[in-house]
C-alpha cells in the first residue's frame, strides 16, 4: 500500500471499511525491526530505537482515545503527541487502526503467554488475576473501545491469543496428567479436542471478564482467578 493509499484511507469516513481494517490491517513489526540489519551490538541499537518509536506512538494514542472518540483522533494527532514524524509512523504502521491494534496485541501476547514463559509451578492456565487488575485499572480504556465500537474486535483477537495460550498450558500440566487415573480418556485426547476445551475455556474466561466489568468489579481479581480456575479443573474431570 503505498503512503497516498494509507492517507485517503485514513481520512474515510466509511465506518465498515474502518473496522475491516482494523482486523485485516496488520504490519509485521518484528520482521520490519530486523530487516536487512546486521547482528550483534549494530542491529540492538537501531532496534531499541525503534521499540522506544514505537512504545511513544502506542502511549500517544491510547492517551489520545482517553480524551476524545477514537474515530476523531487523526494520525497527526498522534504524531504531534508522540513528536514523531509522518514518514517514520508509516514505516511501521499503516494507519491509526493499525497502531491500536498493535497496543492491544502486545497486551495479549504478553497475558497469554505469561505462565509459560515464566514456568509457573501452578494449576492455572491463564493469568486471571493480573489479567483483570490491568483491565480494571484502565477501566475508561475499556469504555473508550467500546464507545468507539473497537470492543468487539478486541475480544474476537483475545479469542485466539488465550486459545493457544491455554492449549499450551494443559499439554504442560501435571494436573491433567494426574486426572488420568480416574479418566484415562483424557490422556489420549485428540488434537482436535484439546483445541476445542482451549477454545472453550478461553471463551468462558472472557464472557467472565465482561461480566466483571460490567458489574463494577466487585469481586477481586484473585476472586475471580480462583473461581475461573475452579470451572476450569472440574470441567476436565
Amino acid at each position: 500500500m503505498s503512503r497516498n493509499d494509507t492517507s485517503r484511507n485514513d481520512r474515510s469516513k466509511n465506518e465498515a471499511s474502518k473496522n475491516e481494517g482494523f482486523k485485516n490491517n496488520r504490519t509485521q513489526l518484528p520482521e520490519r525491526a530486523g530487516q536487512g540489519k546486521p547482528e550483534g551490538k549494530q542491529r540492538r541499537k537501531p532496534d531499541l530505537r525503534i521499540r522506544r518509536t514505537c512504545e511513544r506512538l502506542g502511549s500517544a494514542l491510547l492517551t489520545l482515545i482517553l480524551e476524545r472518540q477514537f474515530d476523531e483522533v487523526t494520525v497527526q494527532d498522534v504524531l504531534d503527541r508522540a513528536s514523531v514524524g509522518r514518514s517514520t509512523f508509516y514505516l511501521h504502521y499503516r494507519d491509526k487502526d493499525d497502531l491500536l491494534l498493535s497496543q492491544l496485541e502486545g497486551l495479549l501476547e504478553t497475558m497469554s503467554t505469561a505462565l509459560s514463559i515464566r514456568k509457573e509451578e501452578s494449576q492455572r492456565v491463564v493469568p486471571v488475576e493480573e489479567l483483570f487488575a490491568h483491565i480494571g485499572n484502565q477501566n475508561k480504556l475499556y469504555r473508550a473501545l467500546a464507545d468507539s465500537g473497537r470492543l468487539h474486535d478486541f475480544f474476537d483477537l483475545a479469542q485466539g491469543y488465550f486459545a493457544r495460550g491455554i492449549e499450551q498450558r494443559l499439554r504442560e500440566s501435571k494436573r491433567l496428567s494426574n486426572l488420568h487415573g480416574s479418566n484415562p480418556r483424557l490422556s489420549r485426547l485428540p488434537q482436535r479436542e484439546l483445541g476445542a476445551r482451549a477454545s472453550a475455556l478461553a471463551g468462558s474466561m472472557l464472557s467472565l471478564l465482561r461480566w466483571w466489568l460490567d458489574r463494577g468489579e466487585k469481586e477481586s481479581p484473585r476472586a475471580m482467578d480462583e473461581l475461573f480456575h475452579r470451572m476450569v479443573w472440574s470441567g476436565l474431570q
